[in-house]
């Protein structure tokens, strides 16, 4: 071996061109883990020298989905089923207690009959469990068939943590424009205002993958006659859900490659803000 030769750092007594695109040691074959961008040393991959190359060549080799996140192969819609029986589970609760918890869980800004219940008495949580509320074994049949058909396409192209964001700001979404417009006295159930957040995502996605328009759009034209013609219809959380999930998935993704969890991650960011804003907004209207 020559002076001017080049070695491994974890191992002097083996010649390399090699380096880590992270720190720039040199690293032979057997210390190369594979990365998005060349090579990395198993420090740079996350493992630490006793990790080992194949962990770290898990993670950085793992594929990604359109807005960057992780794929799950052995099971890659757990949290459209995770929702779908969170659902099915509150409804059960309710029908076991004579619908008594639907008074506890619905958005509700102020009780005309208890006094310090609702939204605007402090009880914000309610902006959340209206989210898994449902009206009738109908209107809860129809909400999660749509879960099952817009979700699964949406977490297979967001990753889980990013879908699981979109979903919950969504319902969100249309909890607090409903609290925003709606009498404070009314209770209203917000499932599907979830649902409408994700047909705005898959609007989004569909747009983004250069898919043919025109089925999303039909059922989006469709829904919205739904939403303002029949009665009974919370069309306020519709439209907030609607907005919301379209938001959030433009950001998801449309985000940068260089800065794409920063941009996702401040989109989320700002949606809850505004979430947050409007929920405070009424809560001063109304004292």
């Amino acid at each position: 071996m020559n002076d001017q030769a080049v070695c491994c750092y974890r191992h002097p007594d083996r010649e390399t061109g090699i380096r880590c695109t992270r720190c720039e040691r040199p690293i032979c074959p057997d210390c190369m883990v594979n990365a998005s961008v060349g090579f990395h040393c198993p420090e740079c991959a996350g493992g630490g020298p006793s990790s080992g190359r194949a962990e770290g060549a898990r993670r950085d080799s793992a594929p990604r989905t359109v807005a960057g996140g992780v794929t799950h192969p052995s099971d890659p819609f757990l949290v459209t089923k995770v929702l779908l029986g969170i659902n099915v589970a509150i409804w059960i609760a309710v029908m076991a207690t004579d619908k008594d918890l639907v008074n506890t869980l619905c958005m509700l800004g102020r009780s005309p009959f208890h006094e310090g219940e609702g939204v605007a008495d402090g009880q914000w949580y309610r902006l959340l469990t209206s989210l898994f509320l449902h009206e009738s074994p109908v209107h809860l049949a129809f909400n999660m068939l749509s879960l099952w058909w817009l979700g699964p396409p949406l977490e297979a192209a967001f990753g889980r943590a990013r879908y699981l964001a979109l979903y919950l700001l969504s319902g969100l979404g249309g909890s607090a424009l409903s609290y925003l417009l709606v009498s404070p006295y009314a209770g209203s159930l917000g499932a599907s205002g979830a649902i409408f957040g994700l047909l705005g995502a898959t609007a989004v996605l569909m747009r983004r993958l250069k898919y043919d328009m025109r089925p999303v759009i039909a059922l989006l034209v469709l829904n919205l006659i739904f939403t303002f013609t029949w009665s009974d219809i919370a069309k306020e959380a519709h439209i907030g859900g609607l907005a919301i999930g379209a938001l959030v998935a433009f950001g998801m993704v449309h985000a940068p490659r260089a800065r794409r969890a920063l941009v996702q991650w401040l989109t989320c960011g700002a949606a809850l803000l505004a979430i947050v804003v409007t929920v405070l907004v009424r809560t001063s209207q109304l004292g």
